[in-house]
């Protein structure tokens, strides 16, 4: 059993050993930079985990792994455009580097990467992998389209936003780790439950994205702090402000929201302060703590002894503790 560490290391060795040979270069540059950016790499150490449950050779399937994160990384160079954000993991964002055409241009060429490295598996496997690929990229889009929606409605609901963040975030993480499965010749029973399981610590890992746009620090964080607040963003910090304000703080929060020019800093400031002062900081480390508890159950159905688990959970229990 290889550790977490272990499999990161081989997949940033695999990642900078990519040819980007074709030409014109201009095409290919922000893509070496995008991906030379680092990054956590959890969707493919999640994948290597997962088959690591059922095989000792997790190598083999390094291309598949890299093709997810490859994917990953294509959705948050178009993210970023669409955010108009400057920062990226600490760095410069593509389209501010070089500009937006290029963004637009190397990003799909990303995505056609992406699918050429995820078809580089077991040739009997190529269906079922590709299929939930696919599929997991169609419901990535309806999320993020999703929560371009939100920005022009006040109305957004808790569980709409929890569908949206599974749409967007969390699947990409069930996908890796039933993938995974997959590949390791898992029972489907197995499969599925890895498939629950990175749902739901997905579902947690957002909303801790979430909690730490607000409470992070920019230093570990790797990107400015509060951006969603100065968006007006519809996260589960804004939706429960308003659902738990009394009357004075909504007024409060509503004019923040409703602001055309304004200082970034002190909006910031006092919006936080709106958060601290309604308690959704604890409601969020709660629904977390929730979501991440449920996943236990499905990594528990996994029909694998305890012991091969071991580092799935330890590595799961790394990224709830994260402060970036």
């Amino acid at each position: 059993m290889l550790t977490a560490d272990a499999i990161q290391k081989m997949i940033n060795a695999y990642l900078d050993s990519l040819p980007y040979d074709r030409r014109p270069s201009t095409l290919y540059a922000p893509i070496r930079y995008v991906l030379s950016l680092g990054g956590k790499r959890i969707r493919p150490v999640l994948m290597l985990l997962a088959y690591n449950l059922y095989k000792d050779d997790p190598e083999r399937i390094l291309s598949s792994a890299c093709g997810l994160e490859t994917y990953h990384n294509y959705t948050l160079l178009h993210d970023d455009l669409m955010d108009n954000a400057d920062l990226r993991r600490g760095h410069q964002t593509v389209h501010k580097k070089w500009d937006a055409n290029t963004a637009i241009l190397s990003g799909d060429s990303m995505l056609v990467l992406a699918y050429r490295l995820m078809a580089q598996c077991d040739a009997g496997k190529l269906k079922p992998v590709i299929d939930l690929f696919t599929e997991t990229a169609l419901e990535i889009g309806e999320g993020q389209q999703y929560d371009m929606d939100f920005e022009s409605r006040n109305d957004v609901t808790e569980d709409e936003y929890i569908e949206m963040i599974r749409l967007k975030t969390s699947v990409l993480l069930a996908c890796a780790m039933k993938t995974g499965g997959i590949l390791a010749d898992a029972p489907a029973a197995d499969a599925d439950n890895l498939y629950r399981f990175g749902e739901l610590i997905g579902l947690a890992f957002q909303l801790q994205d979430d909690f730490l746009d607000v409470y992070g620090d920019t230093r570990v964080f790797g990107k400015a702090i509060g951006g969603d607040i100065i968006s007006n963003k519809k996260t589960y910090m804004l939706i429960n402000a308003f659902n738990h304000a009394d009357a004075h703080q909504r007024s409060e929060l509503q004019r923040w929201t409703d602001a055309k020019a304004f200082d970034a800093q002190e909006k910031i400031a006092a919006v936080t302060q709106l958060y601290n002062e309604i308690g959704v900081d604890k409601l969020a480390q709660q629904k977390i703590a929730q979501y991440f508890e449920q996943s236990r159950k499905y990594l528990d159905a996994v029909q694998v002894a305890d012991d091969r688990k071991a580092e799935l959970r330890t590595y799961a229990e790394r990224m709830m503790k994260r402060k970036f």
